[in-house]
């Protein structure tokens, strides 16, 4: 199963490390749960919604890390479905990966580009307020969202902490 695993640049260091992200592992992917909030039933824009659940989530951990660079990153994995237990709570397409995420299943990172600092570190500065129905946080927010993330190959993933 193709899971979007929010990060930081700081979690892409720490993996490249240890050459895995230790379970359980918050994530999103499509789920029936996304499926029927969604109601478009092309796989793409499905994909594309779960990741962008993982988008805001990895504002959340921004907002938790101050010392991580200002950019949004989504890991993109394929783990297998044993490990993957669904978190309606958290979100419509919201999992647990509860094994490692070897650097090995990480399929590509996306990220956002350098330019984009500004506008994330404010999204990230009011996230939590927007998730408690702040209608100008969300605007803010909603700004970063609207910025697309950049693909890159997991062997350029090093290039990015470097």
């Amino acid at each position: 199963m193709r899971v979007y695993v929010p990060a930081t640049l700081t979690t892409v260091r720490g993996l490249l490390a240890t050459g895995a992200l230790g379970g359980p592992v918050e994530a999103y992917a499509v789920t029936p749960a996304l499926r029927e909030w969604y109601v478009d039933d092309d796989a793409e824009a499905l994909e594309y919604a779960a990741l962008t659940e993982a988008a805001r989530a990895s504002l959340r951990r921004l907002a938790a890390d101050p010392a991580a660079p200002r950019r949004r990153v989504v890991l993109a994995a394929d783990v297998s479905d044993r490990d993957v237990r669904q978190r309606a709570e958290r979100g419509h397409g919201a999992v647990d990966v509860t094994a490692d995420v070897p650097l090995a299943a990480v399929a590509a990172g996306h990220v956002d580009e350098p330019e984009a600092v500004p506008v994330v570190a404010r999204a990230a500065d009011l996230v939590a307020a927007a998730d408690a129905g702040d209608e100008d946080a969300e605007f803010a927010v909603g700004d970063a969202e609207d910025l697309e993330l950049l693909w890159y190959a997991t062997q350029e993933l090093a290039d990015l902490v470097n």
